[in-house]
């Protein structure tokens, strides 16, 4: 059935839902890190679902959409996977290093510390165990060839832990509304994101129904109407009995494989057991205490909004998902829906460092660009399947998930 226009549908969806240093970490990190400024606000056309296998009675993408905004899923667990494909280079771990970079005056520097580790799931295939029960209660743990990293949340306490180091951080949890009820990198996380903000520049229907992780679950598709944007659709498989988002995939508009693919394999709601979330620092473990700026215990470590390496990729409104460059001025957003760009100055003149100037950080970089020119000036255009970057010689950066002539475009009517 094809998909009908409804206010009020849009209406109820929107109501539900060192400085030098950090200049040219942000310069380097543009290319590498950019899935995190993906498809900006959704807008929503309600249709029928379609018969598919399994039979479940039929529902409107509204009352899907309603479903997923009243799921209060409080204990779980699972094991999810998280592929991302951006299309890039094998950069050799080049990423997990610049993420680290724009996070230092803010992290720890351990090696366990979340704000960098979780910074890994930009890109490649990871294998995630995550459990849950309440909100005072989550461990999430990304698994490695003969390793593991932990992120546990117990009451007030929030610890990180990784194995191959045997590092520890340790943090305080934020109180009250700021606390995580779920672990991040879900498919519920990217859910969220890409349902906060609507208005009408998309459709969304529900296409027939699937099993993940065996469970049933119906199918909600998400299609851009705008031209202009790489992306393609969203579809999320929502589990028919809790309403909770199972499966998250984003596929480009180009086609192939998917840019960002996060689901569960398996999953449990029963209670899981209080052992889980118990953590004592092994023995000969270094420990370091989570500070802020100024020497303070960190208010919000962890499972908070501490978490910038993470807000990256669930950010999926435009300048939002640019967590990592909270430092630089000028964040501003040009154009709205998927065709919104996240423009910010980074105060570095120019361009990007290159040969002896840059060394060879600088030149490897340089070479994933193109050189491009307009009313802008002069800069590089970093491209990859989903997302397009613009660095100009002046220092003013412009990304979104748009083609590269629309961005060019914005650059330069922006002058």
């Amino acid at each position: 059935m094809a998909p009908y226009e409804s206010d009020d549908a849009v209406g109820a969806a929107r109501d539900e839902q060192t400085r030098s240093g950090r200049r040219r970490a942000a310069r380097y990190a543009v290319p590498v890190a950019v899935v995190g400024v993906a498809a900006a606000t959704i807008g929503l056309v309600p249709a029928l679902a379609d018969s598919g296998d399994p039979d479940l009675p039929k529902i409107t993408a509204q009352q899907l959409i309603d479903k997923i905004a009243k799921s209060d899923v409080q204990r779980l667990s699972g094991t999810v996977k998280i592929s991302t494909d951006l299309g890039l280079p094998d950069l050799g771990g080049l990423e997990s290093g610049i993420a680290s970079g724009m996070t230092q005056g803010s992290g720890s520097g351990s090696a366990a510390d979340p704000r960098s580790r979780l910074t890994e799931l930009v890109s490649g295939t990871h294998t995630l165990r995550v459990a849950a029960d309440g909100p005072d209660r989550q461990k999430l743990s990304l698994l490695e060839q003969g390793a593991e990293y932990s992120v546990i949340h117990d009451g007030k306490d929030v610890w990180g832990y990784d194995s191959k180091s045997n590092q520890v951080t340790h943090g305080t949890a934020p109180a009250g509304k700021d606390r995580r009820a779920e672990p991040p990198a879900t498919p519920k996380d990217f859910a969220d994101q890409a349902l906060k903000a609507v208005d009408d520049t998309t459709s969304v229907t529900v296409d027939g129904t699937a099993q993940v992780a065996g469970r049933d679950a119906y199918k909600l598709q998400i299609k851009p109407r705008q031209s202009g944007t790489t992306v393609g659709a969203i579809n999320i498989a929502v589990d028919a009995r809790t309403g909770m988002p199972l499966k998250f995939t984003l596929t480009p508009k180009s086609g192939g494989a998917a840019v960002v693919d996060a689901g569960f394999t398996e999953v449990s709601f029963a209670r899981p057991a209080a052992s889980t979330f118990a953590f004592t620092p092994p023995k000969g473990a270094k420990v370091t205490e989570q500070k802020d700026a100024q020497g303070k215990a960190a208010e919000k470590p962890g499972f908070g909004k501490g978490m910038e390496g993470m807000e990256g990729m669930e950010g999926m409104e435009g300048a939002k998902g640019l967590e990592g460059t909270k430092g630089l001025s000028g964040g501003t957003v040009l154009g709205k829906g998927w065709t919104s760009i996240a423009t910010f100055d980074t105060g570095a003149k120019g361009g990007l460092p290159t040969g002896a100037k840059g060394g060879d950080l600088g030149g490897f970089v340089g070479s994933l660009g193109n050189p491009v020119s307009g009313k802008f000036g002069k800069g590089t255009v970093f491209s990859t399947r989903l997302v397009n970057a613009l660095i100009t010689d002046d220092g003013k950066v412009y990304v979104g998930a748009v083609t590269k002539d629309a961005l060019l475009k914005a650059a330069n009517a922006a002058k």
